[in-house]
C-alpha cells in the first residue's frame, strides 16, 4: 500500500512540477482559500495562532492576515513540486532579489562555521536550494513517513551537492564536523522537537517546546548563525533571499536563554512578512505541563 502511495505522489508531483510558477501559484491561492472558507483544521488553527501571537491587531487584520495566510501556504504547496522537478537553474532563475547575503559571507570569512536557519518562511525549498548552489551545505530533515519517499526528497534536495543528514545521533555528529571545517548547517528551526534535547521558552510570548540542537552545535563549534527566507514577490514575479542576523545569546550555556534567542530570531522575520509564514501548523501544542492546549481548550498538556 505504501508503495502504491508512493507512485500516486510522485506522478502528482511531476504532474504540478511541469507547470509554469504563475499556474501553480494561481492554483495554490485558489486550494488555500478553499481551505480557509471551508471549515477546515487548517483555519481553525491558523486564526489560533494569529489570535494567541499578534494580538494587537484587530479582528479585522487578524482576519486579512488568516486569509491571505492560508493563500500563500496554498501557493507553498505548489511551488515546492516545481523546486523539486524543475533543472536546478531554472528554480535560481526564481531569484530576482537579495538581501543581506553580506553577512553570509562575512560569517564564512572567519572561518567559522554557519548554522543557516529558515524558518517556514515564504518557500524554504527554494532557500535551501539557493545556498547549496553557493556554499558547501548540509541540511537536518526528518524521514517522511513514507519509506519510499526518502530515497526521492534526498535526491532532488541534494542535486547541487547539498548533503542531507537525519537528525539522528550520526547525522548530528556530522553536522558537527561539517561546522568545525567551515561549512554551512541548514535548519528548520520552528518545529515542535522531538526526545529529549529541547527547552520551554517563549514565542510571540507563549512558553512552547523549542529545539536546544542549535545551541548545542553552536557551542560545540564555535559556529555563527543567521536567518534567511525566500520572499514571495507580487504577482508571480519571482523571489527575494533575504538573510538577517540572528538574535545574541543563542549560545548560551543556559538551554532557556538559547532556546529564547532562537525563537526571538524566527519572531523577528516573520514580523517581516507575516503573510507567508506558516501558521497552519500546531506550533503551540507543546507546552509546560499542566498549562491548557489552545487547539483544543478541553484538554491539558
Amino acid at each position: 500500500m505504501s508503495k502504491l502511495k508512493y507512485f500516486l505522489i510522485a506522478g502528482l508531483l511531476r504532474i504540478i512540477g511541469a507547470m509554469p510558477l504563475g499556474m501553480a501559484q494561481r492554483l495554490g491561492k485558489v486550494v488555500g482559500l478553499i481551505a480557509w472558507i471551508l471549515p477546515t483544521k487548517s483555519r481553525k488553527v491558523t486564526d489560533t495562532n494569529i489570535a494567541i501571537c499578534l494580538p494587537g491587531l484587530s479582528a479585522a487584520e487578524q482576519r486579512r492576515l488568516s486569509k491571505d495566510s492560508m493563500a500563500h501556504t496554498g501557493m507553498t504547496l505548489m511551488e515546492i513540486p516545481l523546486m523539486w522537478e524543475w533543472p536546478v537553474d531554472k528554480c535560481l532563475g526564481l531569484v530576482r532579489e537579495t538581501r543581506g547575503l553580506e553577512l553570509v559571507d562575512q560569517a564564512l570569512a572567519s572561518g567559522r562555521g554557519l548554522v543557516l536557519l529558515a524558518p517556514h518562511l515564504g518557500n524554504w525549498e527554494l532557500a535551501g536550494l539557493y545556498f547549496s548552489s553557493r556554499y558547501r551545505m548540509a541540511a537536518l530533515y526528518s524521514p517522511p513517513h513514507l519509506p519510499e519517499f526518502e530515497d526521492y526528497m534526498i535526491r532532488v534536495r541534494g542535486r547541487l551537492g547539498s548533503e542531507l543528514v537525519r537528525g539522528d545521533r550520526r547525522g548530528l555528529t556530522r553536522l558537527m564536523v561539517i561546522l568545525k571545517q567551515g561549512g554551512v548547517a541548514g535548519i528548520l528551526p520552528d518545529q515542535s522537537p522531538r526526545g529529549k534535547t529541547n527547552a520551554f521558552a517563549p514565542f510571540f510570548g507563549m512558553e512552547v517546546k523549542t529545539m536546544t540542537l542549535v545551541g548545542k552545535l553552536i557551542q560545540k563549534t564555535g559556529a555563527q548563525a543567521l536567518v534567511t527566507y525566500a520572499e514571495r514577490l507580487p504577482q508571480g514575479q519571482g523571489f527575494r533571499i533575504v538573510v538577517t542576523e540572528a538574535e545574541p545569546r543563542m549560545s548560551d550555556a543556559d538551554p532557556v536563554v538559547a532556546a529564547t534567542a532562537l525563537n526571538q530570531s524566527v519572531e523577528k522575520v516573520v514580523r517581516l512578512s507575516p503573510e507567508q509564514y506558516q501558521w497552519e501548523y500546531k506550533r503551540m501544542r507543546h507546552r509546560p505541563p499542566g498549562e491548557i492546549n489552545p487547539y483544543n481548550p478541553n484538554r491539558v498538556c
